[in-house]
């Protein structure tokens, strides 16, 4: 039991003041003692001898005077091999396990460890007697998945260490020392197999932060080609409900060029979480042919559970994903919905009466979820490879307003904006990203200029559609009725995908350059038509044309074959202009 007991003196919903009299510290760990039930707690703001708690479970049956065990630990996650292929809620509780323990209905108070105890792992060392480590140096490795999992020295080490003693080949358990590291002031360490690091701290063991500059292949041609994501980069999907955010994020999650994906469910609805975690593990990894949940962790924490946990749940994924760019991975990290970790911000904000900022958010908001985009990046490790941190945020503005709070702060710090318009959603084009409002930082996949001259046919094709409302179809000149059906043909065959289709649902970088290629070609032409019914006859045949052109396999023979046949219907409208 611990020593430093203090006692409610005051309970707010999952909000609890708390007198105390010996020290404790901002995010320390407690846990509210009531009826034999142990419900956990994080320090969130200290006054004199007053500590104000927010409690991770429903507080019903806790009382004035009710015990309160300071631990004297921050937040924290256990790291080490056994993670990849779980599912967790936002205090890292194996669900799985909590659900064989608990049941359907989960019992408070109940917390499990994240990492298995009794699961032995084959370890092979990588140092020896006498090197000299420093953290986040590689200690040994074990298999887990499709991945080599690095055994590293702990992050919270500072300067160089002397191995002291160095454990052999075999298997052991996650707590098991693998090594023996002294300083050189004859300080020593037991380093395990497995470490515990606050989630609210970032994991800074790396010589370089890099710019972000290569290109993370999602293999959906509006992202990749017009509003382009960095690896080491982040994004937002901002968008009204039912427009597409979560199917884009899941659909993402599977053809993105990553090592390892990292779903964090933060108030998500429960029955899309359960959605996630029905398809995952039938669907299989284009990169391996073995499920896809064998590089996938997912952080559970659904709107029906209790809202403090949202909070934990996206600080818990995000340093998850920093301990596997430790070992050189590049890793997606998206979390779904971010509006909903502000609303839980937001309570409890207004339960400490502070005073709020717009719309009742916290006045530090801002720098709240610039804390969390920063905490992306790519970096050199000590040992010179290069690992990443992507990160992805959906946001759920009321109504679509992407003037609220937390999607204008979100746009301040991220590299690429993803905006899914409602009209479109209603229009069944998807993906439903906005090419008129959306906008990337990050170098494309397709040469800057081409990409510029399809956004020109774009916009103009949206002005001569605008115009058209007002004076009619017969009120626009046919160039412009032309130019307009071109953009259409843009919309139609490159910004939309089918996702039900197996080939048109994953594009790769190579195709997407041959295709966005010709359809370069086919904005540069120029055409000439009799009337408006013969200029629409002909995009609405190329447009379907197209559009078998997209299921067909990349350099088939179909595909040679389709393309031909589009080659003649250039030619015929270029050679009537003659």
């Amino acid at each position: 039991m611990s020593e430093n007991i203090g006692n409610i003196i005051g309970v707010n919903s999952n909000l609890l003041r708390v007198r105390f009299e010996k020290p404790v510290i901002q995010n320390e760990v407690a846990y509210a003692c009531s009826g034999g039930l142990k419900l956990k707690a994080e320090v969130i703001r200290v006054r004199g001898n007053t500590a104000e708690l927010q409690v991770f479970e429903d507080t019903v049956g806790l009382k004035v005077g009710d015990p309160v065990e300071f631990t004297g630990d921050l937040l924290a996650v256990e790291l080490g091999p056994g993670l990849l292929s779980q599912v967790f809620d936002g205090l890292q509780n194996p669900l799985p396990a909590l659900a064989e323990e608990c049941g359907f209905f989960l019992q408070r108070g109940t917390y499990l460890h994240a990492l298995p105890r009794d699961a032995k792992w084959a370890y092979t060392p990588k140092v020896k007697i006498g090197d000299t480590v420093a953290a986040g140096d590689t200690l040994g490795t074990v298999p887990e998945g499709i991945f080599e999992h690095r055994i590293m020295v702990p992050f919270g080490l500072r300067g160089k260490w002397t191995v002291e003693a160095a454990t052999p080949a075999g298997e052991y358990t996650v707590e098991k020392v693998v090594a023996v590291l002294k300083d050189d002031k004859g300080y020593t360490v037991d380093a395990k197999m497995m470490q515990i690091w606050p989630v609210k701290m970032p994991i800074k063991c790396y010589t370089e932060r890099l710019r972000p500059t290569e290109s993370m292949a999602t293999k959906l041609r509006t992202i990749d080609t017009f509003f382009p994501v960095a690896k080491g980069g982040t994004y937002c999907i901002p968008g009204p409900f039912g427009a597409g955010k979560t199917v884009l994020q899941q659909i993402t999650s599977r053809n993105a060029e990553v090592d390892v994906v990292i779903v964090a469910a933060c108030g998500e609805r429960a029955g899309e979480v359960v959605e996630t975690l029905r398809e995952f593990p039938e669907l299989t990894d284009p990169r391996t042919g073995k499920s896809l949940m064998e590089r996938t962790l997912i952080i559970c924490n659904t709107s029906s559970m209790p809202v403090a946990a949202r909070e934990a749940s996206v600080y818990t994924g995000v340093t998850l994903a920093e301990y596997y760019r430790q070992m050189g991975l590049d890793v997606l990290l998206l979390a779904d919905s971010t509006s909903r970790w502000a609303q839980a911000l937001r309570e409890m904000s207004g339960r400490l009466e502070e005073i709020p900022g717009e719309e009742a958010f916290p006045a530090y908001l801002e720098s709240v979820i610039a804390s969390f985009y920063e905490r992306g990046g790519v970096v050199r490790l000590n040992d010179g490879t290069l690992g990443s941190v992507t990160i992805g945020g959906t946001v759920s503005p009321a109504g679509g307003n992407f003037e609220e709070p937390v999607t204008q702060a979100t746009l301040k710090v991220v590299g690429a904006f993803h905006g899914l318009s409602r009209s479109r959603s209603d229009a069944r084009r998807y993906p439903a990203i906005d090419p008129l409002d959306s906008w990337s930082k990050y170098p494309s996949v397709v040469d800057e200029a081409d990409v510029a001259i399809a956004r020109k046919v774009l916009r103009g094709g949206n002005e001569v559609n605008q115009m058209m409302k007002v004076v009619g179809e017969e009120g626009t000149s046919i160039e412009d009725f032309v130019f307009y059906l071109k953009s259409e043909y843009i919309d139609a065959t490159y910004l939309q995908q089918n996702a039900f289709n197996e080939t048109d649902a994953a594009n790769s970088v190579d195709r997407q350059k041959y295709v966005f290629s010709k359809l370069l070609k086919i904005m540069q032409t120029k055409m000439t038509f009799a009337d408006k019914n013969q200029a629409r006859s002909f995009f609405q045949r190329l447009t379907q044309t197209c559009k078998d052109w997209n299921s067909s396999e990349f350099g088939s023979d179909e595909f040679k074959k389709i393309e031909e046949q589009m080659d003649k219907m250039l030619a015929e409208v270029s050679d009537y202009a003659e």
